[in-house]
């Protein structure tokens, strides 16, 4: 196709065909998944279950289904047809030496996951595709991805029309996702969970404070904050508790996948309006944390993250432990250097692990186990932390 951007997750995928019979490929509503199948697996057959001509022939005749698209088929949207999933282990069954027999694409992780543990343990390799990371946006509109966000529409159209396309994507994402994942009776309240969440991204989640403002239960709220999580829209960073124990903060904070979503959410339109607004600081670090998952999931890298805060407000932002190395990471949307800002990974730190404050300014040598980078600099090096 066209003005095809090459994905960072080309390479697992690849790998993940020559190893199961079946690959799983989830992620958020228009992050690019059908066209990112469609252009790495040509010889691919393409069905998507939004298709009700493809539906009925499955819901009708499964065994003539299957038997007219027996391998190398692009399954689309499969959380809509969850019995496809005993069928499909009935055909990998037949012949498991038989790989990349299937691909399978979905938007929510609880029923596909819920179905892959049920049907197909063993049979089947995990892979997400999120919006577009920096990497993957052309050089002029990767620091306006940081407010705008990477999904890859709008990155394409160079952010044109973005609140028409945002607003759109809300109400799909409430109609179609929400509604199929829970009972939500009143949509109006779940709205403005999401409203609520947008504008203390990057902070600690409170969800006493959310079931106040919103005059719901706080079971009701931890239920939406997993509806939420499965969608893709949100992820949750946990506390760091190595030997720290009761010392730590136990709640965890909250982050959008996408930053452009918290932007349109909370009415900033303009890089003007970003950089002087009360956001801009969550808004960087919320940028910087969700680019490192994105680097985690497309090049299908095992670590854990964390943050640290403890319970008189000392806080880092960000723990990465990956393969035995453990790495402090303080966030600032500053271009000025202050020193101050290394007090809390110096807390921390330990001789075996490396610290990094990050911030919009320029790099400096600082010590053999402390840097000091430019954000830009610290992203393109980031695989030093895997």
């Amino acid at each position: 196709m066209a003005g095809y951007i090459e994905r960072e997750l080309t390479n697992s995928l690849l790998e993940y065909i020559k190893i199961f019979p079946a690959t799983l490929v989830t992620g958020p509503r228009q992050s690019g998944k059908s066209t990112f199948l469609k252009n790495v697996l040509k010889d691919y057959t393409y069905l998507t279950f939004d298709d009700f001509k493809t539906t009925n022939f499955f819901r009708e005749d499964p065994e003539g289904f299957f038997n007219k698209y027996k391998s190398k088929i692009i399954f689309d949207e499969v959380q809509k047809e969850p019995s496809i999933f005993n069928f499909i282990k009935k055909y990998i069954d037949e012949n498991r030496s038989e790989y990349g027999k299937y691909i399978l694409t979905g938007s929510n992780q609880f029923i596909m996951l819920e179905q892959i543990t049920e049907s197909l343990a063993g049979r089947i390799g995990l892979l997400t595709l999120l919006p577009f990371q920096r990497k993957e946006i052309k050089m002029d509109l990767r620091d306006k991805s940081i407010f705008k966000g990477g999904y890859p529409e709008l990155v394409v159209r160079n952010y044109a029309n973005e609140d028409p396309w945002y607003s759109a994507y809300i109400d799909t994402y409430l109609n179609k996702d929400v509604r199929q994942l829970s009972k939500i009776g009143d949509m109006r309240d779940f709205r403005k969970l999401v409203e609520l969440l947008a504008a203390n991204t990057s902070q600690i989640l409170n969800m006493t404070t959310y079931s106040k403002e919103l005059g719901i239960s706080v079971s009701t709220i931890k239920r939406w904050i997993s509806v939420l999580e499965a969608s893709y829209v949100i992820f949750l960073l946990e506390p760091f508790h190595n030997n720290l124990k009761k010392r730590i903060i136990k709640s965890p904070k909250i982050y959008f996948y996408d930053t452009g979503l918290v932007s349109y959410i909370t009415g900033i339109e303009t890089q003007k309006h970003f950089d002087s607004g009360p956001m801009a600081g969550a808004i960087f670090e919320n940028y910087i944390i969700s680019e490192l998952e994105k680097i985690r999931y497309h090049n299908n890298k095992k670590f854990g993250i964390f943050y640290i805060r403890t319970s008189n407000g000392l806080e880092v932002d960000l723990v990465i432990k990956s393969k035995g190395k453990t790495s402090l990471i303080e966030i600032k949307k500053n271009s000025s250097l202050n020193f101050g800002f290394l007090k809390p990974i110096k807390t921390f730190l330990k001789n075996d692990q490396k610290g990094y404050l990050v911030y919009t300014g320029e790099n400096y040598e600082y010590s053999d186990n402390l840097q000091i980078l430019n954000y830009r600099d610290f992203l393109e090096q980031s695989y030093m932390l895997f």
